[in-house]
């Protein structure tokens, strides 16, 4: 519902009252859980509209996470690929390297406002889980994040920062050892003693209200990024791009564009090894309605409609389903989702790296990947805004121990084109697909 967070966005009074984008979301949660949803989505509706919130979070995201995030153009990339110029949302910039310390810090609030005594969370890449440890100890709240165990290997500096933060790991070893094992896990915790502790969500996801309350948290990106264009620019992008797993960081930036009619959107999913090997998490594309974590979305699944394991070398992507407003943005064809390869993905990561200096997430490589493909379909004079979700700080060891590119040399490629650029990348790269 319309409040302080979103003002000026319109939300198209999405969700409604029982927590419903179209057909999809809700609270399908065991009945030891309705109460305290109830308690949770009255809290919300209360500090979303409290100004002296709404200040503490504005004082916080300015002072200690530095917003606004800037908009750069990518000139260099932009001039390689020879079509649309390319604009980049620096959410890796953030503290913490990433968008999740947006709904964070407003979700660590919360809980204290209502006077829980811990947080608790799933995280897959790490980075809700260095967020939420991070806003925890900064207001001073006991935490514990639960993580597949294939992940707490993946993403080991993320494990040691969340330690180093006071934050309590805790591995996941059942069904995949992934992201959707990792909620499942949560969940089961948050069952136990929901009157001291409250699970803080990592995307928009879940029962009612987190689906709502993480979308208004991370509607600052799409705000700022709407201002920041026309300042800049003088016009608002020709499209507007953002990597989908759970589907936060585009939610965040999606918000502010969804009434302006002549800006195409894009969420882009991963197609992990390829849609057709059943290796990926394009939940959307290859997804089947049904109930899962406690809300109504698309997602994986078998004949049973029990969730299929998923995969994508980016471990914040690869989660069975995707957020209810996305399911429904779906469908009223408002956003248009499509999917990358992790091979693509990883030609992204080398791309931005050797062309901008920046080295990205491989989340966010993923909505990287699509843009320089929409960039040469738009061709010139076009522009383009991509989210960039976060920084690779945590992905470096995993890509250079999988795809090195160690003989590599940027320039002798550069020089002849973007297309030869990932021509060299693809038959430099030692992949194990």
């Amino acid at each position: 519902m319309p409040n302080l967070l979103t003002k000026g966005i319109d939300t198209e009074n999405m969700p409604d009252k029982n927590g419903f984008f179209g057909e999809f979301g809700g609270s399908y949660v065991p009945e030891a859980l309705e109460k305290v949803m109830e308690e949770v989505s009255s809290a919300y509706d209360r500090i979303s509209n409290d100004p002296s919130f709404i200040k503490e979070l504005k004082e916080l995201n300015e002072t200690y996470t530095g917003r606004p995030s800037p908009i750069y153009h990518a000139k260099r990339l932009s001039e390689a690929v020879g079509g649309a110029e390319i604009y980049l949302k620096r959410e890796d910039l953030n503290h913490t390297g990433a968008h999740k310390i947006n709904h964070a810090l407003g979700e660590v609030l919360l809980a204290k406002r209502m006077g829980k005594k811990k947080v608790i969370a799933e995280t897959g890449a790490g980075q809700h889980g260095v967020a939420l440890a991070t806003a925890a100890a900064l207001l001073g709240l006991d935490c514990d994040i639960y993580m597949g165990a294939v992940d707490v290997k993946k993403e080991a500096p993320n494990v040691s920062r969340m330690k180093i933060l006071g934050a309590k790991v805790i591995p996941v070893t059942e069904g995949t050892a992934t992201l959707k094992d990792a909620v499942d896990a949560a969940f089961k915790a948050y069952l136990e003693d929901p009157v001291n502790i409250i699970y803080c969500i990592g995307s928009v996801v879940g029962p009612h209200p987190f689906p709502e309350m993480v979308r208004d948290f991370q509607s600052v990106i799409g705000i700022e990024a709407r201002e920041q264009m026309l300042k800049a620019e003088g016009t608002l992008p020709d499209a507007i791009v953002a990597c989908v797993g759970g589907g936060s960081n585009a939610m965040g930036l999606f918000s502010a564009f969804l009434d302006d009619k002549d800006v195409a959107i894009y969420g882009v999913e991963p197609a992990g090894k390829g849609l057709e090997t059943g290796m990926h998490a394009a939940s959307m594309e290859k997804g089947k309605k049904g109930i899962l974590h406690g809300f109504k979305c698309y997602f994986i699944q078998d004949e049973k409609g029990e969730p299929l394991p998923v995969y994508s070398i980016a471990s914040g992507l690869d989660y069975p389903g995707v957020g209810p407003q996305h399911c429904y943005l779906h469908d009223i064809q408002r956003v248009n989702y499509v999917s990358i390869t992790d091979r693509e993905a990883v030609e992204a990561f080398y791309a931005l790296s050797r062309m901008e200096g920046i080295i990205p997430a491989l989340e966010s490589s993923h909505a990287v990947s699509y843009a320089v493909k929409l960039a040469k379909k738009l061709g010139k004079g076009k522009k383009i805004l991509v989210n960039l979700s976060g920084r690779g700080d945590k992905d470096i060891d995993f890509v250079m121990e999988n795809y090195p590119l160690s003989d590599y040399e940027p320039e002798d490629v550069i020089k002849d084109g973007y297309d030869e650029f990932l021509t060299h990348i693809s038959t430099k790269v030692s992949s194990p697909l």
